[in-house]
């Protein structure tokens, strides 16, 4: 029976999806050598795997292929939000408005809430029917404060064929992965030694 691919056995976290729950959302769905490809929000179970191990979601949560349709496709508008930074260009309407239709499905503030034990504590209202909502919300939120904050003049694709990820530029560093930039220099070092065969 074949295993069910994690971030984990694919690729680690590309740089800065540590900070940015955005970053960890777009890079969910990974292109890998080989014509490969790992979807981590490709079923419902895995969307809820997903969203669970980031806080945004309890394991019950029982999303449904409705669900992981709408979230897969957030991702892509946020994916072309990116890419659109990273060239410099204008951003697509559909995906900016995309992005505000997420924002503006939750509350802004947390209300203020009672437990007779602890006292009062504030919390965000999101029952678990309104879980999606609370998801797409948060990771809409984090892409507009990644792309309107001071990181996002590092934000920038992987410089390794054919990946498809994108991370936090530190240094020169243009790779997600120390696998994508073995790959990467590999490449240059086969194309410098074919090209001096000629």
């Amino acid at each position: 029976m074949r295993e069910t691919p994690t971030a984990e056995s694919a690729l680690p976290p590309a740089p800065g999806a540590e900070h940015y729950l955005a970053l960890d959302f777009v890079d969910s769905a990974i292109a890998l050598p080989g014509g490969q490809f790992i979807d981590l929000l490709g079923t419902p179970k895995g969307t809820n795997q997903w969203l669970t191990e980031r806080g945004l979601a309890p394991a019950d949560a029982g999303l449904q292929e409705m669900c992981t349709t709408q979230l897969r496709s957030l991702r892509e508008h946020i994916r072309a939000l990116f890419a659109a930074r990273v060239a410099g260009l204008p951003a697509l309407p559909a995906a900016l408005s995309a992005v505000n239709d997420a924002l503006s499905r939750a509350p802004t503030a947390d209300l203020l809430l009672w437990d007779e034990k602890n006292g009062p504590y504030r919390a965000a209202p999101h029952p678990i029917t309104e879980v999606l909502d609370h998801a797409l919300a948060t990771l809409a939120a984090n892409t507009a404060d990644l792309l309107t904050g001071p990181d996002a003049e590092r934000l920038t694709a992987c410089g390794s064929t054919p990946c498809n990820r994108y991370l936090l530029r530190h240094g020169r560093r243009h790779w997600c992965s120390t696998r994508c930039g073995d790959r990467a220099r590999a490449a240059r070092a086969y194309a410098r030694r074919t090209q001096k065969a000629d």
